[in-house]
């Protein structure tokens, strides 16, 4: 298949909502990380997402919309929290997780009875989707189980000769994908942590909690209720270790057990004192650096031909519970307490 490089001008956007709107697949640029779009309404196209991407079929879709007023017909019923979330989180990188209606196929829900709704900040998304017409089903646009693309290039890298175009808009803003809440329970479910913090989300929801699996492996037999929880995900082809502790007991610990090939991914500055090469990042007291780094810096010890990866440990507060989700799966949740 010849994947087209589309541009953001208006022509090239026109051209992109065209190839969706006739069943076709675009990664497209959102402030989270790139997304592999098709039309959510269309069973056929959805299905092409898991194909090109080599994606386990049970893992639901996010649905994306440039208008609150598509969101009736996608939904059976919406709950009245989406109002207040929408006020103060939309559009931005919140998704929201509610009973659906007939019109979404069971491709895009994963086979569950409900659907998962994003209202991107990104302009490029949000006119992309009105010139296709409907809503867009849009994974990561990455090979399933690699790092999360936040660059054009990482997409072209995954998916030239796989889907039909690429847009190159701007490096992604966030880095990691949204925030995702379910609604479809009582009290509220933080499913997956992003930008938009728990911390956040309790001033407009008191009652949501954290869903176990954000930290730890979903348990066996378990249905994935969002993206990013059942399988392994964002990893490099190295074995990665997280290290728990000081930058001086991560220091000790590398030194006596760094194998060849082995790297250290740890926070900025922190390469100029350690006797292994190593990539950075984000700034250690600065988490949306760390969000926006992680998945560039995990791609790059591949392009290294790091085949051994020490990690450290970043903060499970705020933006820094996603770093951490995120980073615990790329490690296959191999945490070693200093």
């Amino acid at each position: 298949m010849h994947t087209k490089l589309l541009t953001t001008s208006e022509q090239d956007l026109r051209e992109a909502g065209a190839i969706l709107r006739g069943g076709g697949l675009v990664a497209i640029p959102t402030e989270t990380v790139y997304g592999l779009a098709a039309n959510a309404l269309d069973e056929r196209a959805v299905r092409s997402i898991f194909e090109a991407k080599g994606r386990p079929q049970d893992n639901p879709l996010i649905v994306h919309v440039c208008d609150t007023a598509m969101i009736p017909a996608l939904a059976a019923g919406v709950p009245d929290a989406v109002r207040s979330l929408a006020e103060r989180f939309w559009p931005g990188p919140l998704t929201v997780i509610m009973p659906k209606s007939d019109k979404v196929p069971s491709a895009t829900s994963g086979g569950l009875d409900t659907v998962a709704i994003r209202f991107p900040s990104d302009e490029t998304a949000r006119k992309i989707i009105a010139y296709a017409g409907v809503p867009l089903a849009a994974p990561s646009a990455n090979l399933s189980g690699s790092p999360s693309p936040t660059t054009a290039q990482h997409c072209i890298d995954d998916m030239t000769g796989r889907i039909d175009a690429i847009v190159c808009g701007e490096d992604c803003k966030v880095g990691v994908e949204s925030t995702v809440i379910t609604l479809a329970e009582n009290p509220p479910r933080l499913l997956r942590p992003g930008a938009v913090t728990l911390e956040m989300l309790r001033e407009v929801l008191p009652d949501i909690v954290l869903d176990a699996a954000v930290k730890h492996r979903l348990k066996p037999g378990a249905v994935a209720a969002s993206p990013g929880m059942k399988y392994k995900h964002y990893a490099p082809k190295a074995k990665v270790v997280i290290l728990d502790g000081s930058f001086e007991q991560f220091a000790a610990y590398v030194g006596e057990h760094r194998q060849t090939d082995a790297y250290g991914l740890v926070f900025r500055g922190e390469e100029q004192c350690l006797d292994l090469p190593c990539v950075s990042y984000g700034s250690e007291t600065d988490s949306l650096s760390q969000a926006k780094g992680l998945f560039g810096a995990l791609r790059r010890l591949d392009e290294l031909g790091a085949k051994q990866v020490f990690a450290r440990m970043p903060s499970k507060t705020g933006v820094g519970l996603a770093v951490y989700n995120r980073l615990i799966r790329a490690a296959g949740f191999d945490v070693i307490k200093l």
